[in-house]
């Protein structure tokens, strides 16, 4: 499936980026550089929302916006307008992005400081296009994680739905609703995002709803008459268990008598664990198990939990805020390093050595044990096809783990050559099942909200060896 992309008008763009990509290109233009080779890699450092792993998500998005990337006439005269030179503006008239890209998949489980996205090309097209991508994967990795552990929380049976559409940054929830669904929501209350991405919607009624009527049941009365086969409603308008659930179940029985049934009630205030108890009572007694129960009112991973350990009985979660925001984080710290220049491998030193990256093209090679679950990542040299029996802690290379028996799959495959994209793009739910199956594969240990085991990633000793070698190079240069 080929679309257009749905994030930009085509004159954004090329101006989808921070200013100083933009005057950096103009620099390598006029120094002659236009013309060589950079690589650059794409990695995160830091689990987010204290976890154990990031779900890759935003490749689809990446990919068609950089079939688009150009400078049409408007573009250019907004830069003319803020000092970029004629002849740089006539280079950029026919700029297009056609470079090589290897990624992992999709929906992918990855772990800090891997090289998940790999660029290639001249310094100018992969450099300029770096703001585009880190703010495409950190953003939809960031919220596909968040949902995940949404997920994790409520169980595999549970339906969770997407409610953060007015609470997002904006026309982010665009983006928000569609990493939900790969983390692991069934459907979006976000109509746009829907059409976009082939999501199912999802959606109830507000409390202005029930007080535009006389009263709560009238309100209920007519919302059934215009929607007798999806009809849920909203009961804690005035009071929940003492109007909202009576007048709700009155309603259930007239649909009966219709031969329709009430398909739910929604919950969105007080004490969820108490009142759901009370109300799933309730509807028992009137013969109406199989009205669901929904509940929404600023959830997480954290508080969904707890209603599971108190007995809640709620079928439904509609999850917004905490989701499409990325609460508490808010960002994912994924970062875009130059790792070849010219022909020559190079790395970024740091007093903090844990800002070191590692130089040259690599690819991640992800082992598993005897019972399909990941073991460990290896970070090895792309042009070292053999595999290593042995990888090293990058920190600490007394620490190492042995593999040499173990099963490997490679996880960097091309998805883009000379600027066209050579991956199928996949329906959002298929990424989702794959995103499911790859998490089945984790190790429980490494999902747990405190605390969570720390996943083993390493280097191979080749890859080790060339990053010392780099890094006294440049050490000798910098005495």
């Amino acid at each position: 499936m080929n679309r257009e992309t749905p994030l930009l008008p085509e004159h954004l763009t090329g101006l989808y980026t921070d200013f100083y990509e933009l005057t950096m290109i103009q620099g390598y233009f006029f120094e002659g550089k236009k013309d060589e080779k950079a690589v650059f890699d794409y990695f995160f450092r830091t689990n987010p929302f204290g976890g154990g792993y990031v779900i890759y998500t935003g490749l689809e998005n990446v990919l068609q916006l950089l079939t688009n990337y150009k400078f049409p006439q408007k573009t250019l005269d907004f830069l003319s307008s803020h000092g970029f030179k004629d002849e740089f503006l006539k280079y950029l008239s026919d700029f297009r992005f056609s470079g090589d890209i290897y990624s992992v998949r999709e929906g992918e489980i990855i772990f800090p400081n891997e090289p998940v996205m790999r660029i290639e090309g001249n310094i100018m097209e992969t450099q300029v296009v770096e703001t585009l991508i880190l703010n495409i994967l950190n953003f939809e990795s960031l919220i596909a994680t968040k949902a995940s552990r949404i997920r994790e929380a409520a169980g595999e049976d549970t339906i969770i739905a997407d409610f953060g559409m007015r609470r997002a940054q904006s026309i982010a929830s665009l983006q928000a609703a569609r990493a939900s669904i790969i983390g692991g929501f069934n459907n979006t209350s976000n109509v746009a995002a829907a059409c976009m991405y082939g999501l199912k919607t999802t959606g109830t009624m507000a409390h202005s709803w029930v007080m535009s009527f006389g009263d709560e049941l009238t309100s209920f009365r007519k919302y059934a008459k215009l929607y007798p086969h999806q009809c849920v409603l909203l009961v804690d308008t005035y009071n929940t268990l003492n109007s909202g659930v009576p007048n709700a179940i009155k309603v259930a029985k007239e649909l009966e008598a219709k031969g329709e049934k009430l398909l739910g009630i929604r919950l969105d205030s007080g004490d969820l664990a108490y009142i759901s108890k009370k109300a799933r009572k309730m509807l028992d007694n009137a013969g109406l198990d199989y009205v669901k129960i929904v509940a929404s009112n600023q959830l997480d991973e954290i508080i969904i939990r707890s209603l599971e350990e108190q007995g809640a009985k709620i079928d439904i979660f509609g999850v917004g805020t905490k989701l499409a925001t990325g609460y508490p984080d808010a960002a994912l710290d994924g970062v875009y390093k130059i790792v070849v220049n010219n022909g020559q491998p190079v790395m970024k030193i740091s007093e903090n050595i844990q800002k070191m990256t590692l130089p040259g093209k690599k690819n991640i090679l992800r082992f598993t044990n005897g019972e399909g679950y990941f073991a460990g990542d290896a970070i090895v040299l792309e042009e070292k096809n053999n595999r290593p029996d042995e990888f090293f802690h990058p920190l600490f290379p007394e620490k190492k783990k042995n593999v040499k028996n173990m099963q490997f799959e490679r996880l960097l495959t091309p998805v883009m050559e000379e600027g066209e994209i050579k991956t199928p793009f996949e329906p959002v739910q298929k990424i989702a099942e794959f995103t499911k199956q790859r998490l089945k594969q984790v190790d429980d240990s490494h999902k747990r909200f405190e605390n969570p085991h720390v996943y083993k990633v390493g280097i191979s000793k080749e890859l080790m060896i060339l990053r010392d070698k780099v890094r006294e190079e440049i050490s000798g240069r910098k005495e």
